[in-house]
């Protein structure tokens, strides 16, 4: 049987220009690396947009990379701080997300194929920005290729791409404020400040700082949940970091993915 190596590696054969947006998750990642190995003879560009909701960390991993591996790497800005309809943050914010991205690579491809890091697991989540990509022919050579989240961190691991592979989930600063509260600097500043600042005393594992109605959640993954002394530690420190920034800290709960996403009735 074909491995989920094997049909990546067809899918992305005979790809004359390729534009990746690689946005520093372990999705984008792998595939850049997977199409600066097997391009046969194609080129290949990777495309990373800056904003105030692309944590730092990533855009430093995205950078070392290409510096260390000879990518083509564009930085570009992603412009979604200058779209209304984003800043809203409706239950839809990610299309917009991804509109302006697109649109952005666009402008810079010459009429090469875009491509996105989607895998096969996301088609079973509410992805608005895969409707985006539709509309702009987008391509998900992961998708095409059939690879999930497994097989890709397999595939990280088989280039020895260790820093990556087991790359935790990293979704954009804005996902963790609340839907229906307005996108804003400040916002997603403070999250990216905290986080990092909690990160360091804390074990391993999921961690999210979220702007929701009344003020700021913590919540913690089971790793760190479970050691009283650590969720202590944590909670005290999320209580100085918040009332530093004149924030009230209103809850520390168990992590729960996607808890900042309201749908409406």
């Amino acid at each position: 049987m074909e491995g989920a190596a094997q049909r990546l590696e067809r899918v992305l054969d005979h790809q004359d220009h390729l534009f990746i947006a690689v946005s520093g998750g372990v999705d984008s990642m792998t595939l850049a690396h997977a199409a600066q190995r097997w391009r046969a003879g194609g080129t290949v560009t990777m495309c990373h947009a800056v904003s105030p909701a692309v944590p730092a960390a990533a855009t430093g991993l995205v950078r070392r990379h290409a510096e260390k591996h000879g990518w083509d790497l564009h930085v570009i800005e992603a412009g979604e701080f200058s779209d209304p309809d984003y800043l809203r943050n409706p239950v839809n914010r990610c299309y917009f997300c991804k509109s302006n991205l697109y649109d952005r690579i666009r402008g810079i491809s010459s009429g090469g194929m875009i491509a996105s890091g989607a895998n096969l697991d996301d088609l079973g989540d509410f992805r608005p920005g895969l409707l985006a990509a539709k509309e702009r022919d987008v391509r998900h050579p992961l998708i095409e290729a059939e690879c999930t989240k497994a097989d890709i961190r397999a595939i990280a691991r088989s280039f020895g791409l260790n820093d990556i592979s087991e790359l935790p989930a990293q979704p954009c600063l804005a996902s963790r404020i609340e839907t229906g509260i307005p996108v804003t600097e400040a916002d997603v500043s403070f999250i990216e400040r905290s986080e990092s600042a909690l990160r360091a005393s804390a074990s391993e594992g999921t961690l999210r700082c979220r702007i929701v109605s009344g003020g700021v959640r913590l919540e913690l993954g089971p790793e760190n949940w479970a050691d009283q002394l650590i969720r202590d530690r944590l909670s005290a420190q999320a209580l100085q970091l918040c009332r530093a920034a004149g924030r009230m800290l209103i809850e520390v709960a168990p992590y729960r993915q996607g808890s900042a996403f309201l749908q409406g009735d």
